[in-house]
């Protein structure tokens, strides 16, 4: 890395911030035995040597910090990238060297294939320093091969030998963490001697319980595309002629386009989670947003902004149920993707059941393409694909023009369209994010010394200050249960969505009427890396809310 920035020369001497558990000696305490939050029975079938173990915490103990054994550790970043994972990586080197400065850390590159492919390089102190409270992945780069094959296991093994490596880490979302709980049951049940631990990233923020509060990345992300977001609300309330269709990332659940929602008051936020709960139509949110367009155009005021989960389409119920019977189709007839245009489409039509072929013969047919497209490694619908934000906004231009030739409608309407996705993941962390990544490294380092395996770094009480944090492990088989992927049920990690229950969602909503009708924009500006505490550490208002307060 020979040019780098003048804040990265800055941010290179930030020294994030650790929980008191993990400044010195480390003493582990252990709760009682845990189970899984769902399919008890089936999970504990799945993984009989690492279900029910006990939730971890670490505490400070007293006196001088005895030197532990050199620990030898390999690591991958796996899928998306997320702000942060650098720091989570030095802090698992910083954390192993201080167990004891002969260990050793080795770098996978691009993710798990590197593992299995053997691809690897020794990070020591002068490759480390250089990626310090830095964005992105590009230390050892990402990839997104899924670990579930017994073959896959072994070769990782041969390389885990041959490096004496006695833990891998894995840094990932609820996907790759899920494959962190099947390698961890894999070498325990072989007696391997190989510990593996998760660590939680996604900037989506659907990877979160009662013990992992949040995923690392989030933060960062929605500051980023909350700065993006007023910007284009300055631009709007400045040419007042146009309506801003934001698409954000989010494909399983809508915490980022809450989180943006609330700190920049667009006009229009719209919730997958809500319209599953009304089991609301493409129709019904089509009619929601004409006539937010209406009732402002009726006061002159012709422009708007408005957020659009990358999901929304998933969570439709009747597109939901068309999705779940095409995913089913598709895993038992992958030719159908070697099928072109209206070959494709009638065979698509001729063998799905009679409801779901009405709602597909209903969709603009570029969507129901979209729809039929090669699922993601995960066996996903690729929604990020899906232009939902021109759906919309041509359905609504549509209803408009069909109301202005009834004499119902006297405004205008001109739409613009934007996704916030890429602009976000590999952003300098936040010094939240700094600080938590850090101790999310760090922590891992001392869930290796302490023998654990087939867990995830847990630091929580995030709301506050880190001199409050606190440090341990939850095991992975504890957020697990089972779910249909690739036409077969398959233990996973539950994804956390937007609860309509919660505070922050009851905070929008009891605003957004509000904010549709007025303009009410608010510019949060971009992350701020130096200055008053009130700046720069605050928290988002996702975790300010849930946890009440900071």
């Amino acid at each position: 890395m020979k040019n780098i920035s003048l804040l990265q020369k800055h941010r290179a001497n930030y020294r994030p911030n650790l929980p008191p558990a993990l400044q010195g000696a480390v003493k582990v305490h252990k709760g009682a035995p845990t189970e899984s939050v769902g399919d008890q029975a089936e999970i504990k079938k799945l993984f009989p040597n690492t279900y029910g173990l006990p939730q971890l915490t670490f505490e400070r103990a007293e006196g001088e910090t005895p030197a532990g054994r050199p620990l030898n550790v390999g690591v991958i970043l796996s899928g998306g990238q997320a702000p942060g994972g650098h720091n989570v990586i030095s802090g698992l080197f910083d954390g192993i060297k201080a167990i004891n400065a002969d260990s050793h850390l080795y770098g996978f590159l691009m993710g798990p294939g590197g593992l299995v492919d053997h691809n690897y390089k020794e990070l020591t102190a002068d490759i480390i320093d250089e990626y310090r409270n830095t964005g992105g992945f590009d230390i050892i780069g990402s990839g997104r091969t899924k670990l579930e094959k017994e073959e896959q296991f072994e070769k990782g093994l041969e390389i885990i030998k041959k490096l004496d490596i006695s833990a891998i880490v894995i840094i990932g979302g609820d996907d790759s963490n899920t494959n962190a709980a099947a390698l961890a049951e894999y070498y325990k049940a072989k007696n391997a001697g190989v510990q593996v631990i998760g660590c939680p990233k996604t900037i989506d923020g659907d990877l979160k319980n009662d013990f992992i509060e949040a995923s690392f990345g989030f933060d960062t992300a929605t500051k980023v595309y909350g700065e993006l977001i007023g910007n284009v609300e300055r631009d709007c309330n400045s040419a007042k002629k146009y309506w801003h269709f934001i698409k954000l990332m989010g494909r399983s659940a809508s915490h980022i386009a809450l989180e943006c929602g609330l700190v920049t008051q667009p006009n229009i936020c719209l919730i997958s989670e809500e319209v599953e709960a009304k089991n609301q139509t493409l129709n019904d949110i089509v009619d929601y947003i004409t006539s937010v367009v209406i009732a402002r155009s009726e006061q002159g005021d012709n422009y708007g902004v408005v957020l659009i989960p990358e999901g929304l389409i998933e969570f439709i119920p009747a597109i939901k149920a068309l999705i779940a019977e095409l995913n089913d189709l598709l895993a038992a007839h992958p030719e159908i993707n070697k099928l072109k245009g209206s070959a494709q489409r009638e065979f698509v039509l001729k063998n799905l059941s009679e409801e779901n072929a009405q709602h597909y013969a209903s969709l603009p047919e570029n969507v129901a393409r979209q729809l039929t497209l090669d699922r993601d490694p995960h066996g996903n619908v690729q929604v990020s694909l899906i232009e939902t934000d021109k759906l919309l906004s041509q359905m609504v231009a549509n209803k408009l023009a069909a109301l202005k030739e009834a004499g119902q409608f006297k405004g205008k309407f001109s739409a613009m369209h934007h996704f916030f996705g890429y602009e976000g993941r590999c952003a300098a962390p936040s010094n939240f994010d700094a600080d938590y990544c850090y101790a999310l490294g760090y922590n891992a380092a001392q869930l290796v010394n302490c023998g654990a395996t087939g867990y995830m770094s847990s630091i929580r009480h995030l709301a506050k200050p880190a001199s409050e944090w606190e440090a341990g492990g939850i095991p992975i088989t504890m957020m697990m249960n089972m779910e249909q992927r690739n036409g077969k049920m398959k233990p996973v990690i539950r994804k956390a969505l937007v609860d309509l229950n919660g505070l922050p969602f009851k905070t929008f909503s009891q605003h957004r009427d509000d904010w549709a009708l007025n303009t009410s924009y608010f510019y949060p500006g971009p992350i701020q890396y130096f200055g008053p505490s009130e700046i720069c550490d605050r928290r988002n208002r996702t975790l300010y809310f849930e946890q009440g307060g900071d």
